[in-house]
């Protein structure tokens, strides 16, 4: 799917409110999630141990750490918008964030991206995005995040 594209902050601040883009289905491997466990040093078997989550998982199979799937954020909003152009973006921070189900290894997600806010900062504009992170065949999303990012121009 081709990124949705604005050529202005203007157009982008008309859009506030609305959900303005649909990313492509992104696979969430195993060794995804065994090498995010290495970085963070969480090796909870939920998350590594798949003959073990077979038999005592309630999901019957290893599940992506919650924040996994959260760190896959600017990777997919990148796969999905292209903004107007600037020097730099940087993540500022979260609002909220809720993990409302899990990511099942082998599991497709996509996000689903809601332009909140756009306000004047020094040197640029923060984007507020409500961030949906679906999971597909799962009715409920992985992940609700609000998250604030800088664009300076």
């Amino acid at each position: 799917m081709p990124k949705v594209e604005f050529k202005s902050l203007d157009e982008l601040r008309n859009k506030t409110g609305q959900e303005i883009a649909v990313g492509d289905w992104l696979t969430v491997t195993q060794e995804q999630i065994n090498l995010f466990a290495q970085a963070t040093g969480d090796f909870q078997w939920i998350h590594l141990d798949e003959k073990r989550a077979a038999v005592e998982s309630p999901y019957g199979t290893t599940i992506a750490h919650g924040f996994l799937t959260l760190s896959l954020i600017p990777r997919i909003m990148g796969d999905t918008l292209k903004l107007p152009p600037a020097k730099m973006t940087v993540n500022y921070g979260l609002n909220k964030v809720r993990f409302a189900a899990p990511v099942p290894a082998g599991k497709r997600v996509r996000p689903h991206l809601t332009l909140l806010g756009i306000e004047d900062v020094t040197g640029g504009v923060q984007f507020r995005w409500k961030v949906l992170i679906e999971v597909e065949g799962n009715d409920k999303p992985a992940c609700i995040a609000e998250t604030l990012s800088r664009h300076y121009t």
